[in-house]
């Protein structure tokens, strides 16, 4: 896509990115930086017990160490966000540091908040409201995907209504991100799988958004390449550091191209489908990916003709619909290599159920940023079809 004199766009990004094997040992001296004397070490049960990341984070941080929060939950909620936003406040935490995935990460985001602004996290459902700095937080992701160390987007699990809420707030950005690719050794093959696809999508939807501008799309593009070049060797030998930090860089300029667009229809048909039938949401994305490509390519077939280029193939000499298909091929063929389903039915989710999955879709903010109209129930339930 051409640019032309028309051209507008803000780029904004105040989180310190610290990269490096075994840089976990950092967090010392970048809590002092930020002025954090007690860190709460937000994360959950499993990585706690069975990975020794939570462990070496306490050895970091030193006299700076003040409590764990460990009730963090797949898809985070309401009670899980304000009830670790009173633990850190009874224990007279002054910051807070992430150890985990997404989850980890949001729910780290909403107690920041929640411990500045006061209240339940319901209290303050909406985007761009906040007036002040929040609590700081230093992110440490052990999954490559979300972007989350760097985005300005929450998600948060209302469990009553069975719906994702969404926060859009550049105040909630984290102050700092470590990238270590030795927290992420001990990352299951599936969710190893799942999340870099999920970076992927970040990568597409940013590249083909309608807010997209020319510093996001440089990271977007860079992004797809590391994620085709690394993702299938992440899964396939876990213990490659090489591999793992090429995707945890991946995932956060992915986040860094996303947090400067919004995404698109992607997200917001896996929203809807994690939120009512518990798909993972990388593999939601995964499933839908392809199909979204498909919908969006007559009217961005250009866009995704550097898609599929960035991807490995040679589509110099194809037409605008033809690169978009050659893409969700591209996309599609790698889903297959690193053994995700390729279906929502093989995930759970009821075909007689994808009508009210469209219509909830439409509610989805992600969908506003789509290259591509997709606000009508009927043509996102014809994607939605095309991936069952």
């Amino acid at each position: 896509m051409a640019y032309d004199a028309k051209l507008g766009f803000s780029f904004y990004q105040p989180t310190r990115v610290l990269f490096g094997d075994g840089s976990v040992a950092e967090l010392g001296p970048l809590c002092k930086r930020l002025g954090i004397e007690r860190a709460m070490v937000v994360t959950d049960r499993v990585m706690r017990e069975r990975t020794d990341v939570v462990a070496r984070v306490e050895r970091a941080l030193g006299t700076r160490m003040g409590a764990i929060y460990d009730g963090v939950i797949p898809d985070t909620g309401v009670a899980v966000i304000d009830d670790g936003a009173r633990i850190a406040k009874e224990q007279g935490c002054d910051g807070l540091v992430s150890v985990g995935g997404g989850s980890a990460i949001d729910t780290a985001k909403g107690m920041a908040l929640v411990m500045t602004e006061g209240g339940s996290i319901r209290d303050h459902h909406g985007s761009a409201h906040l007036q002040r700095r929040q609590t700081a937080h230093v992110a440490v992701p052990t999954t490559a995907g979300t972007g989350s160390e760097v985005s300005m987007y929450m998600v948060v699990k209302d469990e009553r209504a069975h719906e994702k809420m969404h926060y859009v707030d550049d105040r909630l950005i984290p102050d700092a991100a470590v990238l270590d690719p030795e927290a992420t050794l001990d990352m299951p093959a599936q969710l190893t799988a799942a999340t870099g696809i999920d970076a992927l999508t970040h990568a597409i939807e940013a590249y083909t958004s309608q807010n997209k501008n020319p510093i996001a799309d440089g990271l977007a593009l860079q992004a797809m390449r590391l994620i085709a070049r690394h993702l299938p060797r992440a899964v396939a030998e876990p213990a490659d550091k090489v591999a793992r930090g090429q995707m945890l860089v991946a995932a956060n300029i992915a986040g860094l191209a996303f947090n400067s667009t919004g995404v698109g229809l992607v997200h917001a048909m896996a929203h809807v489908v994690g939120a009512r039938h518990g798909v993972h949401h990388g593999t939601a994305n995964a499933i839908c990916l392809p199909h979204v490509i498909r919908f969006n390519s007559d009217e961005l077939g250009g866009c995704y003709r550097d898609v599929a280029e960035a991807l490995g193939i040679d589509a110099r000499d194809l037409g605008d619909e033809m690169a978009g298909e050659a893409a969700a091929q591209a996309v599609a063929q790698l889903v297959a290599r690193i053994k995700l389903p390729g279906r929502l039915r093989d995930v759970g989710v009821p075909e007689a159920d994808l009508d009210q999955c469209a219509a909830h879709s439409l509610a989805d903010g992600a969908l506003v940023q789509n290259g591509k109209f997709a606000g009508d129930k009927q043509l996102v339930l014809g994607v939605y079809k095309n991936a069952y």
